[in-house]
């Protein structure tokens, strides 16, 4: 995504234009792939203007490339669609859950409150982030309430059905209501998809802390409790500092997305 801005929303271009992305995530495991957010997805791509508000096809400045989706990224690695198994979503919004008719076969996760908002779209904002053109053809859904066992002092919910026990949905509500972070345990640690808890890396800095106004002002629009979210995310902030052990990134940090692109373990 490429809205007008340049360095005022990502902080470091210097054209007119910003570059953001959509951070996915793969993962393999023993009962298959299993995919973190999918992005856009095919048929956004063949028609977005029949799939996305025109509102946020235009602010965002949405380049629609095939080669960018989660679908032809994962061929290019030898896997087919079928081969992904399960999908965890951070939450439902447009640039997140595009991809997620790309693969039939999935089961998709999802938290309890974040399908019941998607369903309950009122609004300016809410009308044209949620699309269910996107995944009106989902045939395989499991959704899950807050709690569980605590993890770094966050509820997570545990025992994702069909998942290994090393996979965590830990409820971040503020941005979406149902809005979620995904945890991986890893030999080396835990990653945190963090989502849309955060937009801009800075953020997380343990000493001058801060994020551009563009996505200041975007995590503002889009936010549906201002309170959570910035509650939540003064905790990430605080784990991110205090726990070496656990690595965080967000959706949309293009510096990010170049640090953890060939992260493997």
């Amino acid at each position: 995504m490429c809205p007008i801005g340049g360095a005022l929303f990502d902080g470091f271009s210097r054209s007119l234009f910003s570059h953001l992305v959509c951070h996915c995530l793969l993962i393999e495991t023993n009962q298959g792939l299993v995919l973190v957010d999918t992005g856009f997805g095919l048929r956004d791509v063949q028609s977005p203007y029949s799939r996305l508000s025109p509102f946020f096809v235009q602010f965002n400045n949405i380049q629609f490339e095939r080669k960018y989706t989660a679908i032809e990224q994962i061929k290019h690695l030898g896997f087919s669609a079928s081969d992904v198994r399960h999908i965890v979503l951070t939450h439902l919004d447009f640039d997140h859950a595009g991809g997620l008719e790309d693969f039939p076969e999935a089961t998709v996760h999802v938290m309890q409150a974040e399908i019941e908002a998607a369903q309950d779209r009122h609004g300016f904002i809410a009308s044209r982030r949620y699309r269910s053109e996107q995944w009106d053809e989902v045939k395989r859904w499991k959704y899950y309430a807050a709690g569980g066992e605590p993890w770094y002092g966050f509820e997570a919910v545990r025992d994702l059905a069909g998942l290994p026990p090393e996979i965590l949905l830990i409820p971040l509500t503020g941005h979406t209501r149902g809005h979620a972070g995904i945890a991986i345990q890893t030999p080396d640690g835990w990653l945190l998809h963090a989502g849309d808890a955060y937009f801009y890396r800075h953020e997380m800095d343990a000493s001058n802390r801060h994020c551009t106004p563009g996505l200041r002002a975007y995590q503002w629009m889009m936010e549906v409790d201002r309170k959570a979210r910035l509650h939540n995310q003064a905790r990430l902030h605080t784990l991110s500092i205090n726990h070496r052990d656990v690595r965080l990134f967000c959706s949309h940090d293009a510096v990010e997305f170049k640090t953890f692109a060939n992260y493997r373990d």
